[in-house]
């Protein structure tokens, strides 16, 4: 362990330290996963559309850009940095793709969106 010149704490548990240190490196690849999800979240307009495609589990980018104002090329970029990153897949029906989120990323975004519905019940009571 380092020592930090800077630190003003008296005593290291180092016990804790060690414990937190074999927590974050056991979990290295959940903590990538999330994190390269969280980034690609990040951007307010894909966050809205991961948010959709939980609410409504598939969507067209047709339906995409009529719910948010926007061209159909302009969300058809965002799905596709969607579906680069592995959050989302598509599915072919005649012309028309659907879109919906990965199942191992609903399971992640889930709680976060309950939140954001919460959040919206409460401002119109």
């Amino acid at each position: 362990m380092q020592n930090n010149q800077s630190c003003i704490r008296v005593f290291a548990d180092k016990v804790q330290i060690d414990n937190c240190r074999e927590i974050v490196q056991i979990n290295d690849k959940a903590f990538s996963q999330l994190s390269g999800l969280l980034a690609l979240a990040g951007n307010e307009v894909r966050l809205k559309i991961l948010f959709l495609l939980e609410e409504e589990n598939e969507l067209c980018p047709c339906d995409l850009s009529d719910i948010l104002g926007m061209s159909i090329p302009a969300i058809s970029q965002h799905l596709r940095k969607l579906k680069d990153g592995n959050v989302i897949e598509g599915r072919r029906e005649g012309q028309t793709i659907f879109y919906s989120l990965k199942q191992e990323q609903l399971i992640l975004l889930r709680p976060l969106f309950k939140h954001i519905i919460n959040n919206s019940k409460k401002e119109t009571v």
